[in-house]
């Protein structure tokens, strides 16, 4: 339902391009179906929530990142320090956020703007490359001229590490996928991926395989090995969540499409074995700080399941690196246990890079909730206008944009998916999608 207990106005639906009003297609038994406007409802809740998440996480940031090497951050956070100050991050200087003097939720207000991050920034802009383009698939080309239009090629630009690269062999020339290959980029194992790539889970609902094909060049354009098969996961999860009927308890759906998303992952890597690893410290029932203690100490400091990024004497002991964040962020997903509000604190507390997998959940979940269920959930309006950029440059209307519309390109996407890559059918007088389950 649109609309619900905060009264909120009616999105307007989204027409079909003449194109796929005249296709026809006869639908199957077996088919998946689903509402184009439910869908464009979701698509809101995934922006709302992954901003709250993302801002949320930015309050502790780099905060605790263990005592391996020369940076040092004491213990890490526990429950009891959510509400309370928050410390300085390990480049702050004593100087703690300017987010927020304690660590809790930062929302926007209906009067404000929330700002875009490297969280958000870069899926926003693969989205408009594929509306601009009419494409389901970008292309190297494709990809390097969205870089260099819309990322600064000067700090601040906002880039770090792996896709700090990338843009500097882009501007050499270089076109993706050679810019995460490892013999030209030594920071390919880096997290960069699994922040920027998320979104096109969504834009093949219930097809992962042909999900992680739309992202398998922007997840290669920063990231190889581990780091790759990592954002498939979150990209696997995304597209099986899209496909879910609301009436399953969020829960009951977090577990399922992470246990299929799991299949994915090679039983050699070290993924897999973190994996596998956190589910069991959550099966047994042990507190989530205690959980990740162990992963702290299994992962960094004993440098286990092949995991050997310490070894390597990084800035941080590779703070940002692909593996740990993943580690953390699977300690959140399993105890928060779908709901919106403990995954986001528990994201924020766990350590490392702590806005990037609470980002991660509050898109996934606010997803599964829709606009109304995470307004609900904080029992709060929010604003709807997104600010592109704070971050990136060169869009349209000085950077601001809204939620509604954002969500509106995603169906618009979506529709040209449906038929031209799966198969099926659009629906345009009825609002639905009949997409054709693989054999």
């Amino acid at each position: 339902m649109v609309g619900g207990t905060f009264g909120l106005p009616a999105q307007t639906p989204v027409e079909c391009e003449p194109e796929f009003l005249e296709k026809e297609y006869r639908p199957r038994p077996t088919d998946l179906i689903l509402s184009r406007a439910d869908y464009q409802n979701r698509l809101y809740g995934f922006w709302l929530g992954q901003c709250i998440a993302n801002w949320t996480g930015l309050v502790t940031e780099m905060d605790k990142v263990g005592n391996v090497g020369e940076v040092r951050t004491g213990a890490f956070y526990t429950r009891a320090d959510w509400g309370q100050p928050d410390q300085p991050s390990i480049w702050a200087e004593g100087v703690p956020s300017d987010l927020s003097p304690t660590i809790d939720f930062v929302f926007r207000g209906e009067d404000e703007v929330w700002g875009a991050d490297d969280d958000t920034d870069i899926e926003y802009m693969y989205q408009r490359l594929l509306a601009r383009h009419d494409t389901s698939f970008l292309t190297p080309a494709m990809i390097r001229e969205g870089w260099l239009r819309h990322i600064r090629h000067e700090e601040e630009n906002y880039l770090w590490v792996s896709n700090q690269r990338a843009l500097d062999l882009m501007l050499e020339g270089m076109l993706p996928p050679a810019t995460g290959n490892p013999a030209n980029n030594e920071h390919y194992a880096m997290i960069d991926a699994q922040l920027t790539t998320e979104i096109f889970g969504f834009f093949a609902p219930g097809r992962p395989a042909l999900a992680r094909r739309m992202a398998y060049l922007p997840i290669r354009t920063v990231a190889r090995g581990n780091a790759a098969h990592i954002s498939e996961f979150y990209v696997t999860m995304y597209s099986l969540a899209a496909a879910l009927p609301s009436s399953i308890p969020v829960r009951e759906r977090v577990q399922a499409v992470a246990t299929a998303a799991r299949t994915i992952l090679p039983d050699t890597s070290y993924a897999a074995r973190m994996y596998d690893f956190v589910r069991e410290q959550y099966t047994s029932g042990v507190p989530w700080e205690a959980a990740r203690d162990s992963i702290y100490e299994r992962y960094q400091v004993r440098q286990e399941d092949g995991y050997e990024i310490t070894s390597q004497n990084l800035y941080c002991n590779g703070c940002f690196a692909a593996g740990i964040n993943f580690a953390a962020s699977l300690v959140s997903l399993f105890y928060g246990e779908g709901d919106l509000k403990e995954t986001i604190k528990i994201g924020t507390l766990a350590g490392w890079d702590s806005d990037n997998p609470t980002a991660t959940w509050g898109g996934l979940l606010g997803f599964m909730l829709g606009r109304n269920g995470v307004e609900e959930a904080f029992g709060r309006r929010f604003s709807d206008r997104f600010n592109i950029h704070r971050t990136r440059q060169n869009f349209e209307g000085d950077g601001i944009d809204t939620f509604d519309r954002m969500a509106a390109e995603g169906v618009r996407i979506i529709d040209r998916v449906v038929v031209e890559e799966m198969g099926g059918g659009v629906d345009c007088e009825e609002g639905r999608w009949y997409i054709p389950r693989p054999e």
